[in-house]
């Protein structure tokens, strides 16, 4: 079995991935420490010294190479990785479970300010700013995250409670 986790940042992919993990004793992966991983270099590195086409491009590959894994695993996918390069084809091909863990707008902006300094793509934006920014992106990439097979609302719950519905969902 094959889980891929999506959604928007904030949306708890890792937290609830690595929780699921131990649930279901399965290999939890993360998409960008992957990448981390074989690119020796953060994320934002990459961003900074060779663009944001260089690192869709890396993404979509590194994407595809996990997937082809021969082995079960849970994936948390990065934020805007369901937005390029057919990577939601690539996903859903199979039998894999792609999940898009679902916040409303205003649950995103609650979370993203509250940890606003750990997010590169925001720590720079004033609390102000956070939510139209937020409202954007969602509205942009809701299409691309409705390709999801299964979507699960992760408003008012806890990311235990969230994990323990994806186990329930899953078995």
């Amino acid at each position: 079995m094959k889980i891929v986790l999506l959604g928007y940042m904030a949306s708890g992919k890792s937290s609830i991935g690595k929780r699921l993990s131990k649930k279901l004793s399965m290999k939890f992966l993360d998409l960008d420490d992957y990448i981390i991983e074989k690119e020796e270099m953060s994320i934002s590195k990459i961003f900074e010294t060779k663009g944001e086409v260089y690192f869709r491009l890396i993404e979509h590959k590194y994407l595809k190479e996990i997937l082809a894994k021969d082995e079960n695993f849970i994936l948390a996918l990065g934020g805007g990785t369901p937005c390029y390069a057919n990577n939601m084809e690539e996903v859903n091909k199979g039998n894999t479970s792609s999940i898009y863990l679902q916040g409303s707008t205003a649950t995103m902006i609650e979370r993203l300010i509250k940890k606003k300094a750990k997010r590169p793509l925001i720590a720079s934006l004033g609390d102000d700013k956070i939510p139209e920014f937020v409202a954007k992106h969602l509205f942009e990439r809701r299409p691309f995250y409705e390709q999801a097979k299964t979507t699960i609302k992760i408003d008012d719950k806890t990311k235990k409670e969230v994990a323990e519905e994806l186990k329930k969902l899953l078995n």
